[in-house]
């Protein structure tokens, strides 16, 4: 195999690989919010919201909205969106108060967490990293996924 090649994938890639790989891409390319990608046309590896990202990180490319996916990368997208939204539901719910002020407690939205103004990249970035290691530490035994 020659240095330029790409060497196949031989094992299963984990909804946490792909949160670590969501990561890895707002670390090298940055990240965004409002929409999935900071509007730009001169780069292929655009700033990124949490879901952008994990969609890049199914998919392998930029895609505009998750219904661009089909088969695995689509699969692989709602598994790993559900696993994320999961991690935030527990570790940093988001609460509404309605206009009768009663709490809404409804599933935290990766995309209103992502946009809240507060937000900080480092603290997306985490976020994704720890949803990984929890689901690593829910999903494997001795090195084995169940």
């Amino acid at each position: 195999m020659q240095a330029t090649q790409i060497p196949p994938i031989t094992g299963t890639v984990t909804p946490a690989d792909l949160l670590r790989m969501a990561a890895l891409y707002l670390r090298r390319h940055g990240w965004h919010q409002g929409t999935y990608y900071a509007p730009t046309t001169d780069t292929v590896t655009p700033p990124a919201c949490a879901a952008g990202a994990i969609g890049v990180a199914c998919a392998g490319h930029r895609v505009e909205h998750f219904s661009q996916l089909d088969g695995d990368a689509l699969a692989d997208y709602l598994t790993t969106l559900a696993v994320f939204v999961d991690y935030l539901d527990t570790h940093e719910p988001i609460f509404h108060i309605d206009e009768d002020g009663y709490l809404v407690d409804e599933h935290t939205s990766a995309y209103s967490w992502n946009d809240d103004p507060g937000r900080t990249a480092e603290q997306v970035i985490t976020a994704l990293e720890n949803a990984a290691d929890e689901w690593d530490s829910l999903h494997t035994t001795g090195g084995e996924n169940r």
